[in-house]
């Protein structure tokens, strides 16, 4: 079973949705017992860092997500999700999990485009993923498959070998980071199509080891 995790934020029934039509079962819910019995765990995000993490402690669930990652099982961070698993957010200058060091940053301002124009924030639409090292849960996807981005903040993992994927927006960002049984993406493949899609299958088939090499 894969637990998606809830901590009161929104967007979990159309991420249930997607992992039911790619053929597996999954289960919303904030219960530790059953996040740390589950096979694989999404974690997923809308909203506000501070808030995010004032619902988790609140839960207990920041000690979950720890323990979880400690024990090898699969587990798949999206958009803030994917924020909160670094040690510290610009957004309410938030201290967060810190599962991989990094921070968490702002789009600069004035966010210019190649040819001087100004693009806006939040980074909102369709955009490609360069991948940077070859991931199983990205097996298959073409290179010029696109996701779907609604973001205003973006990772920044201190550590290189962290970095699976990069995406341009005015600035080079990361927009997926992982170590070990941990992958995270700053878009959302529950609304990005099929090559989204084939993400969610393909994290639901991952043993949770990451293959680490540079393409």
């Amino acid at each position: 079973m894969i637990a998606i995790i809830d901590y009161r934020a929104g967007n979990l029934a159309s991420i249930a949705w997607a992992i039911e039509h790619v053929g597996f079962e999954c289960r919303i819910t904030h219960d530790v017992e059953e996040i740390l019995g589950a096979d694989r765990v999404i974690f997923p995000g809308v909203g506000s860092a501070g808030q995010a993490m004032r619902d988790l402690r609140r839960l207990g669930l920041d000690q979950a997500i720890y323990d979880l990652y400690e024990s090898g099982k699969p587990f798949l961070g999206i958009c803030l999700g994917t924020q909160i698993i670094l040690e510290e957010s610009e957004e309410n200058q938030t201290t967060c999990l810190g599962l991989l060091p990094g921070t968490v940053k702002h789009f600069p301002t004035p966010l210019l485009s190649d040819e001087g124009k100004n693009l806006k924030v939040p980074h909102m639409g369709w955009n490609q993923v360069k991948l940077q090292r070859l991931h199983p849960v990205f097996k298959g996807l073409a290179p010029e498959s696109e996701f779907y981005f609604v973001h205003s903040y973006y990772p920044a993992p201190a550590d290189r070998q962290a970095i699976i994927g990069t995406t341009d927006h005015g600035i080079t960002f990361t927009s997926v980071l992982g170590e070990k049984n941990l992958i995270a993406v700053q878009f959302h493949p529950e609304k990005s199509g099929p090559p989204g899609l084939s993400i969610l299958k393909n994290f639901c088939l991952w043993n949770g080891e990451d293959e680490g090499q540079a393409l």
